[in-house]
């Protein structure tokens, strides 16, 4: 097939069409990314159990959504492999369950099987042994790989045209563009615009924090 100049211009007059509108068709879509590394979140009962009775929780650091801190504690965690990983960090405040976020990285440095959940949802989940500096916890569910989601205000649901428990596509285009696909959406009053994706997501795509991605509209 010849291309003649008329072709040419043609085709270049679409593509700085396309890079024209690209951005105003991206503007007020974008969510700003918070990387998650593997932590603990604790109940009442297993503080106590693995660093003394009466034992509160040390809040280090807040973190993006309000009310929500790293604590100064760390602990170390144990799976079938017996290979242990150590200076896993604690967040607060304490929960009614206690719960191990880890990556598929990790999974494999542990030898255990956790599911892909979101937050909370430990029915089934996997086991994991948790050592603290006075005591230890074996939980017999609790150990998850945490969905990728999107933290939102009511506000911004309304903006994006989304409820709490959907799921969205999101483009992101850090050093290895990619799409990732059914990425739950959280609404709450108390929540700021975040999306959180673990190391594993993060190094794959070269995002960080900060990073921001796209909620395309399909």
């Amino acid at each position: 097939m010849e291309i003649n100049s008329t072709t040419i211009a043609e085709m270049v007059k679409r593509v700085i069409s396309e890079l024209e509108t690209a951005p105003a068709a991206q503007a007020g879509r974008e969510v700003p990314i918070g990387v998650s590394n593997r932590h603990i979140h604790l109940s009442h009962e297993d503080v106590e159990r693995l660093f003394g009775k009466g034992y509160t929780l040390t809040p280090m650091k807040e973190l993006s959504q309000p009310g929500q801190y790293a604590c100064k504690e760390t602990l170390t965690i144990i799976g079938p492999s017996l290979r242990p990983i150590e200076n896993v960090r604690v967040l607060g405040p304490e929960r009614k369950q206690s719960q191990v976020e880890i990556s598929c990285t990790d999974s494999y440095t542990l030898k255990v099987k956790p599911p892909v959940r979101e937050s909370g949802k430990l029915a089934g989940s996997a086991p994991i042994t948790i050592v603290g500096p006075r005591g230890v916890v074996t939980l017999p569910e609790g150990c998850i790989i945490a969905n990728r989601h999107i933290h939102m205000s009511p506000a911004d649901g309304e903006h994006f045209g989304v409820r709490d428990g959907d799921t969205v596509t999101v483009d992101a285009v850090g050093t290895r563009r990619t799409r990732f696909y059914d990425v739950q959406v959280r609404v709450h009053k108390d929540f700021r615009l975040e999306m959180h994706i673990d190391t594993d997501d993060a190094n794959a795509v070269g995002l960080g924090n900060g990073s921001t991605v796209i909620v395309v509209k399909e």
